[in-house]
């Protein structure tokens, strides 16, 4: 590479250093609080009806889980009035499992670790996410009364293209919880799924601590802690998340983020 093109890459990266902006801070969202409001008047009006409607619901996800241990931190957020400075640095290139899981009071259905048709460890798109649906979820239910469940989803692309919408609804109908679904679910609103603000952590606090070296042994110990977790401990959890007690049920969740 000729002197001249190199002065020009540092001269380029030095100005794109300069110009790197730290996480923004929070900022009030009317149209967010509205949606949020639908969501906390519908569950009230689902509670009113049956006390642990929440039990009914299947909370699913999926978490990247990285060989060197490193914790995502996509959906922690920082709430303040001024700018923290804060900067989140992650690793270029690292080795990975992306897994879906679905939890709800009845217990846990998976690890479901996304794979290609060569075997080799992928992350999740439109495709895999309904191979995913039709090929493991679905046949995890035929032990299970649908009738009484609802599907929980967040809005990521992959779950909420129409193909798959409707793959959903042909097993759940109108008890779909999910961006373009019969029932939205609200962005951002992570802190509300026990997977977020429980599973995931608890499941990352246990797997690493032989330190795994590859990411067969990385998988044994994923399946190994979620067959042992306690789905009782995640639903007391949510319990006390959303309010639940006879007097205030989803109150508390609205007071606190409304």
């Amino acid at each position: 590479m000729k002197q001249g093109s190199i002065i020009t890459c540092l001269n380029q990266k030095d100005r794109l250093q300069s110009e790197q902006q730290p996480v923004k801070p929070f900022q009030s969202d009317q149209k967010l609080k509205r949606q949020l409001a639908r969501f906390v008047e519908w569950a009230q009006n689902e509670i009113a009806v049956v006390l642990d409607f929440h039990k009914r619901i299947l909370f699913s996800d999926e978490a990247h889980f990285w060989l060197n241990g490193y914790v995502n931190k996509q959906n922690c957020r920082i709430w303040s009035e001024a700018n923290p400075q804060v900067y989140v640095e992650t690793p270029l290139h690292p080795e990975k499992l992306t897994v879906w899981c679905a939890l709800w009071a009845g217990g846990i259905i998976g690890p479901y670790f996304f794979k290609n048709d060569e075997g080799h460890n992928v992350t999740v798109n439109g495709d895999r996410y309904r191979a995913m649906i039709t090929n493991f979820f679905i046949p995890e239910l035929d032990n299970r009364d649908v009738q009484e469940l609802w599907f929980q989803q967040d809005g990521a692309t992959c779950h909420t293209a129409r193909a798959t919408i409707d793959l959903l609804k042909d097993t759940f109908g109108d008890r779909l919880i999910s961006r373009f679904g019969p029932v939205n679910w609200p962005p951002r609103s992570c802190d509300l799924t026990p997977l977020d603000y429980f599973l995931w952590s608890y499941v990352k606090s246990l797997v690493y601590a032989d330190k795994p070296q590859t990411l067969d042994h990385l998988q044994d110990n994923i399946r190994r802690v979620i067959a042992a977790t306690n789905v009782g401990k995640s639903h007391r959890k949510l319990d006390v998340q959303i309010g639940l007690h006879p007097s205030q049920p989803w109150q508390s969740y609205a007071r606190h983020h409304i």
